[in-house]
């Protein structure tokens, strides 16, 4: 989608573990920026990618590109890629407090450098308020039911670790039966939307990308769950509409039953692209 170029400049705004700005790197792109809010994450890139001579990596959140780019005094780019959501390596790390299959600690920042943890925002939630995140975050319909067994845990001080939260969520959510996908999945996820206020800015951040594009250069974005990429499909539609760029995926890309063999974590992935017109 990105076609990398020897002279381009790209900017993988998530760079993860590198995995895709490695890919950019392969395929010929010229100079790859890479962002990530997870510092961690940028250690172990660095570690790895330590002969990459046309990499450049950043401590800072995607939505934060336009300064990144000023700061270099780089006016547009050739091509940005953005993967949202949690890593794999921060999913399996139980010290990040991720998980749900393993206990740790009640943290769930993506940067750990800053913010708040979820057992300090757990900490003052009100009930109601904690009910609307469930709800509109996780889209779990037990979300009252969900929020009450959280807030009554909380208060009788039994919120240790994050096996001790799942076992909440589970009991409230599951009605004591087990179903293909954990009945604490839509909750952890929507604390973790909480806490990294990932949703927040989103379409300005897809808007302002497109604008830091050249002409003919291209913005992917790769989503992991509907409230995502409904941001990314209306706000690149309403891109298309207003002629500011061109839709190149009418439909989003999903993943083969090849890649799922390899990856099952990608079996919501949904990929979207535009390219900014002339």
């Amino acid at each position: 989608m990105l076609t990398p170029r020897p002279h381009g400049i790209y900017v993988d705004c998530t760079v993860g573990l590198g995995g895709h700005t490695s890919a950019l790197l392969a395929a010929g792109a010229g100079r790859v920026i890479g962002l990530d809010r997870d510092a961690g994450a940028l250690n172990r890139t660095r570690e790895r990618l330590t002969d990459a001579a046309h990499l450049e990596l950043v401590h800072a959140d995607y939505r934060e590109l336009p300064a990144v780019l000023h700061t270099r005094g780089i006016e547009d780019v050739d091509g940005i890629l953005a993967d949202l959501g949690v890593s794999s390596w921060q999913l399996d790390d139980p010290a990040r407090g991720f998980s749900f299959r393993q206990p740790g600690p009640l943290d769930m920042r993506m940067d750990q450098t800053r913010g708040q943890t979820l057992a300090g925002w757990l900490a003052g939630v009100r009930e109601a308020e904690l009910a609307d995140v469930i709800h509109q975050f996780g889209e779990e319909r037990h979300a009252r039911r969900v929020a009450a067994a959280i807030i009554r845990a909380r208060d009788e001080e039994r919120l240790s670790d994050t096996a001790a939260l799942a076992s909440v969520v589970r009991r409230a959510a599951g009605g004591g039966r087990w179903q293909r996908i954990d009945p604490a999945t839509r909750t952890f996820q929507a604390l973790r939307i909480a806490v990294n206020d990932e949703l927040s800015g989103l379409e300005s951040f897809l808007r302002r990308a497109v604008a830091l594009l050249k002409t003919g250069g291209r913005l992917v974005v790769i989503a992991f769950h509907s409230l995502e990429d409904r941001v990314v499909k209306q706000t690149f539609r309403q891109l298309a509409a207003d002629g500011a760029a061109l839709l190149v995926t009418k439909r989003p890309l999903r993943p083969q039953e090849s890649e799922l063999e390899i990856n099952p974590r990608a079996r919501s992935a949904r990929l979207r692209t535009v390219e900014k017109a002339a």
